[in-house]
């Protein structure tokens, strides 16, 4: 855990940053000295992917499952509503493990993720 040179966010704090939506964990990527940073890189991908299962799944039942579930209107909300739930839930734990400087490596994401950190 180590703070950038002439920056006031620590590798911890910026990693958890990552995490608020998808503008700042493609900034860290590309903004020096948070792009040195494989805590700060991980972080921002694992991110990255979240959003984008999030976007597909979401995408998928909106626009694939909803048409056909039209007479089960309050399955298909319950289940949209589980499925922001559990996003959120992971969104915590994912920024609280960055802050905390410890990797919450999600399945299938954090290992894509740790690889491309490394790279």
């Amino acid at each position: 855990m180590s703070d950038n040179a002439g920056s006031n966010v620590s590798d911890n704090a910026a990693g958890a940053v990552a995490y608020i939506t998808l503008v700042p964990a493609v900034m860290f990527l590309f903004l020096p000295p948070y792009n040195r940073s494989a805590l700060v890189r991980f972080n921002a991908w694992q991110s990255i992917f979240l959003d984008c299962v999030l976007i597909l799944v979401t995408y998928v039942l909106e626009f694939v499952l909803a048409p056909t579930l039209l007479a089960g209107a309050t399955f298909f909300f319950t289940l949209t509503q589980l499925l922001f739930g559990v996003w959120i839930l992971l969104w915590v734990m994912c920024a609280v493990g960055a802050l905390s400087g410890r990797r919450f490596k999600l399945p299938v994401i954090g290992a894509l993720s740790e690889r491309l950190a490394h790279m």
